[in-house]
């Protein structure tokens, strides 16, 4: 049996949340796919799942923002890849987002490519 992936996406709007969805269930790889719809059911997610294998996260929610989501996640499972996803990241916001422990950073709107390097990356960890 193959492997199933676990990918927490944390992020606030339905179409984001529902391209990145359809993207990866549209692989040749098993991905178990969890949402959270703010920073804290981000966390609280973190803190209930075992072997999240990535989360994406969005840096502008409502209730905590993903800064600060992802600060707290790193703090409980620093071994976890959070990949920043942002529509509009200024160069401080990319120095907050890292400050906090991202891992990696992709702009909206999200190619194809992009996702399959990130997938590749951080969950196949084929280089």
């Amino acid at each position: 049996m193959a492997k199933v992936y676990k990918i927490l996406i944390v992020e606030d709007e339905d179409i984001n949340y529902m391209y990145l969805e359809t993207f990866l269930l549209d692989t040749k790889y098993n991905f178990n796919i969890l949402h959270a719809v703010d920073g804290q059911e981000g966390v609280d997610f973190v803190k209930n799942e075992s072997n999240i294998d990535l989360i994406f996260m969005d840096l502008k929610m409502p209730e905590m923002d993903g800064f600060t989501a992802t600060r707290l996640i790193k703090e409980m499972k620093p071994h976890i890849p959070i990949v920043v996803q942002s529509a509009y990241i200024t160069p401080e916001d990319r120095q907050r987002a890292t400050d906090a422990g991202c891992d990696d950073f992709i702009s909206k709107p999200i190619s194809e490519d992009t996702l399959r390097l990130i997938i590749e990356k951080f969950v196949l960890k084929k280089y």
